[in-house]
C-alpha cells in the first residue's frame, strides 16, 4: 500500500481547517471560552469533536497545506470562528449589562467585584444574572446546540467561501440588538426606579423637613431588590425568545458568508 503526498494532504486537511474553525469559535464562545478553562483543554476538546465530526463535514478543499493558500484558508477559519463566538457572547452580555442598569438604578453602582471569566470588574447583580443566564444555558442543553450549528455551518458555510461584507454588517447590527435587549430587561427596573426618585423629590418639596437622604436610600434599596425578583422570574420566559434571536442572526450570518 503506497500513500502519496496528495492523499496524506487531503486527509490531513480534513481535520486541519475545521479545527481551526472550531477552535477559534471555543476561544471566543461563552462558557468554552472562559479564563477558568485552560487553553490546552479547550484545544484538546476542539480537536476531539473535529475527529469525531470530520466524517460528517464534506470533503475540504484539495489545497497544499505548505502553502500561502493554505495559510489564508486557516486565517479565514480563525475570523469566522471569533466572529461565531462573539454573536454568542453578546447574548450573555445581554444580562451582564441588564445587572449593571439595575445596580446603578437602586443605588449599587460600587458594589462591585472582580469578574474572574473576562478578567473585569462588574456589579455584583451583573455577575448575579451572568451565573443565572449561564445555567440556563447548560440546562436548556444549548452547549449542544451551539456544537450541532458550529458542525453544520460546514455545509451551509464550506470552508473556502470567504467573508462578505453583509456577514460583517449583521455582527455590527447586532451590538444594536443586544443594547436594546438589555434595555428592555431593565426598563421595568427603571421605571419602578425613576418613579421611586420622582416621589422623593415630591415629599422634599411638600415636607421639606424630612431627611430624604437617610429615608430615600433604603427605600430606593427595598425598591430594587422587588424589581430584580420580578425581572429574574421573568428572565427564562425571555431568555426563550433570546436564544431564538441569537440562533436567527448566526443562521443569516452563514447565509451572508456563503
Amino acid at each position: 500500500m503506497t500513500l502519496t503526498f496528495a492523499e496524506l494532504s487531503a486527509w490531513m486537511g480534513q481535520l486541519w481547517w475545521p479545527f481551526f474553525r472550531i477552535g477559534a469559535a471555543f476561544i471566543a464562545m461563552p462558557f468554552f471560552g472562559d479564563n477558568l478553562i485552560p487553553v490546552w483543554v479547550r484545544s484538546l476538546l476542539a480537536l476531539s469533536i473535529t475527529v469525531i465530526t470530520a466524517p460528517l463535514m464534506p470533503a475540504m478543499p484539495a489545497v497544499d497545506l505548505f502553502s500561502m493558500t493554505s495559510l489564508f484558508l486557516a486565517f479565514e477559519q480563525v475570523i469566522w470562528g471569533l466572529m461565531f463566538g462573539l454573536i454568542l457572547h453578546m447574548l450573555f452580555t445581554v444580562f451582564t449589562m441588564l445587572g449593571q442598569v439595575v445596580s446603578l438604578q437602586m443605588g449599587l453602582g460600587m458594589a462591585m467585584m472582580n469578574d474572574p471569566v473576562n478578567g473585569l470588574s462588574v456589579a455584583v447583580l451583573g455577575r448575579l444574572f451572568l451565573i443565572f443566564s449561564t445555567l440556563l444555558f447548560l440546562a436548556l442543553e444549548g452547549h449542544l446546540l451551539v456544537i450541532d450549528v458550529l458542525i453544520q455551518s460546514f455545509t451551509v458555510w464550506p470552508v473556502g467561501s470567504g467573508i462578505t461584507t453583509l456577514s460583517l454588517q449583521g455582527v455590527i447590527h447586532h451590538f444594536s440588538w443586544m443594547f436594546s435587549a438589555a434595555l428592555a430587561l431593565a426598563l421595568p427596573a427603571i421605571v419602578s426606579m425613576l418613579l421611586a426618585n420622582i416621589s422623593f423629590g415630591v415629599m422634599n418639596r411638600a415636607a421639606p423637613s424630612l431627611n430624604v437622604y437617610a429615608l430615600g436610600f433604603p427605600m430606593t434599596m427595598l425598591l430594587g431588590l422587588f424589581s430584580v425578583l420580578i425581572s429574574v422570574s421573568g428572565v427564562p420566559g425571555r431568555y426563550t425568545s433570546l436564544v431564538h434571536d441569537t440562533l436567527r442572526f448566526l443562521n443569516q450570518f452563514m447565509a451572508g458568508g456563503a
